[in-house]
């Protein structure tokens, strides 16, 4: 009996601790992933000819969605300006012009309302067209009075807006009332289907790079059949055997997106100059954005995740059919 617990002891005593195990667990962890890094600068050249792939494929749509995000910044922006122009019935008086303003001052939505007389209009239309002389001839000002409607940031959007246009239509001092915001409608759906397409090629692109990431890491497994074979004769599992593979796939990856977010910055760099030129000629302060630090670490991050699902359909795929023979 003593010896039977002796003997349980002894068996409990050789058998590592959880602790242990763990410790092990992420020192091997620690090598595989300092192992798969430095796997990377082994063989410079095809090293780096896969990167600069890798960084291409992942630059194309990052820069397009930058430019799309910077798309909308200035949209957004113009929607901050939309105007609707209220056009009053012709002959009205100055108390029916008033009251038409106040009407259309107490409806929701509205942050400023701006009159334009009849007369006001007529002096500005011979100020701009040139046939003052020809104007001067009428008999009577053929202009109607126009109100200017400015509505709330919560009321520029084309949709808000067009409530409200139909809201104004209601007064019955109005004739037509002209939506300035309904190319932002226009302007939007373009850039709708611009992010769609964005979206189309980020995701081909994406699929590129597992297919390039699993091609690189089936030919380092070919070459390493041997040194894979001797290691599942002393007991090596397949997921012990996987490990440095995976994070060599996505060391690839994650150099890629290193690469990827240098093109981009210096894309946009080259492109902030002539911007910047193009909205000043518009009176405009606009310049371009980059991706930021959040854009940056999802970059980085997606392509090391594509390089270590790329890595890991390769090893999956290729491994089984590797045993001692």
């Amino acid at each position: 009996m003593a010896r039977s617990t002796d003997t349980n002891r002894g068996a409990h005593a050789g058998r590592p601790s959880l602790g242990q195990r763990l410790a092990a667990w992420r020192l091997h962890h620690r090598e595989m992933l300092v192992a798969g890094f430095t796997r990377l600068y082994r063989r410079p050249v095809a090293t780096a000819m896969t990167v600069a792939v890798i960084g291409i494929a992942l630059a194309l749509p990052a820069s397009l969605l930058v430019l799309v995000q910077n798309a909308r910044q200035v949209s957004g922006s113009w929607e901050g300006a939309a105007r609707i122009s209220v056009f009053l019935k012709q002959g009205l008086s100055d108390r029916e012009v008033q009251q038409a303003t106040s009407s259309a001052r107490a409806l929701g939505g509205v942050a400023d309302v701006h009159v334009i007389t009849s007369t006001q209009a007529l002096a500005e239309f011979k100020t701009r067209s040139g046939f003052g002389n020809a104007l001067n001839l009428l008999g009577e000002n053929p202009l109607p009075a126009v109100l200017v409607i400015t509505p709330d940031p919560a009321h520029s959007e084309p949709l808000a807006a067009s409530q409200l246009g139909q809201a104004l239509r209601k007064l019955p001092q109005v004739a037509q009332v002209k939506l300035d915001v309904q190319w932002l409608r226009r302007l939007q759906a373009i850039l709708n289907i611009l992010g769609r397409g964005v979206l189309i090629i980020g995701c081909l692109l994406g699929l590129a790079v597992i297919l390039i990431v699993g091609n690189t890491i089936r030919l380092d497994i070919e070459g390493r059949r041997t040194e894979i074979e001797v290691s599942k004769l002393i007991g090596a599992t397949d997921r012990f055997i996987r490990r440095p593979f995976l994070y060599y796939g996505a060391g690839y990856g994650l150099t890629g997106g290193v690469l990827a977010w240098l093109l981009v910055s210096l894309s946009l760099g080259l492109l902030a100059a002539p911007v910047r030129h193009l909205a000043g000629l518009y009176g405009s302060e606009f310049a371009l954005n980059g991706e930021g630090l959040s854009g940056a670490l999802l970059l980085l991050a997606g392509g090391a995740l594509l390089g270590w699902l790329g890595a890991w359909l390769a090893v999956a795929r290729h491994l089984r059919d590797i045993e001692p023979s």
